[in-house]
């Protein structure tokens, strides 16, 4: 096998790439795309209330989304 000679910055920034890429993929494997557990939106806004992270305008424009989803019906 033919050796390769990089400077160590450029050695530092590919493992640094290569640890991004893990962990998009192991992201990725996850089920990423599954529907959630919860189909009660009136329990998903309590719950997102109670963090107490979200203003109200977040919460409302949400609550209509919820309403709007076919998954939620």
């Amino acid at each position: 096998m033919p050796t390769v000679t990089i400077s160590k910055k450029e050695y530092q920034e590919l493992v640094k790439t290569k640890i991004r890429y893990e962990r998009l993929r192991e992201a990725v494997q996850e089920d990423l795309f599954s529907p959630p557990p919860i189909k009660d939106t009136q329990k998903v806004l309590k719950e997102l209330k109670s963090v107490e992270k979200y203003n109200k305008e977040f919460l409302r424009s949400l609550s209509e989304g919820l309403k709007d989803s076919s998954y939620f019906k």
